[in-house]
């Protein structure tokens, strides 16, 4: 339990920052998502534009702390390479 004015202030600002943070890593799994969809459907097109639409967000996660730029790096080599796989078959 916090007891120091200096705690306290913390406590509460690790609380704003969770959200904050929950709300960033919510939108990048949505981003994801629709990219998962898009390969799964098949559709190289819609595919490549979700992915295209992620690699932002994606990279905004890194910026922001949310994420690890090495997690960032190997999940957009890995969707860039299954969309890429579309194009072939």
């Amino acid at each position: 339990m916090a007891n120091t004015p200096q705690s306290k202030k913390r406590a509460r600002q690790n609380e704003r920052r969770q959200d904050v943070n929950k709300a960033r890593r919510s939108r990048i799994r949505t981003y994801l998502r629709k990219v998962e969809e898009a390969l799964a459907s098949g559709d190289q097109g819609a595919a490549a534009t979700a992915l295209k639409s992620a690699q932002p967000e994606l990279a905004r996660g890194i910026t922001k702390g949310v994420l690890h730029k090495n997690t960032v790096a190997r999940k957009m080599s890995r969707l860039s390479a299954r969309v890429k796989a579309l194009a072939v078959a």
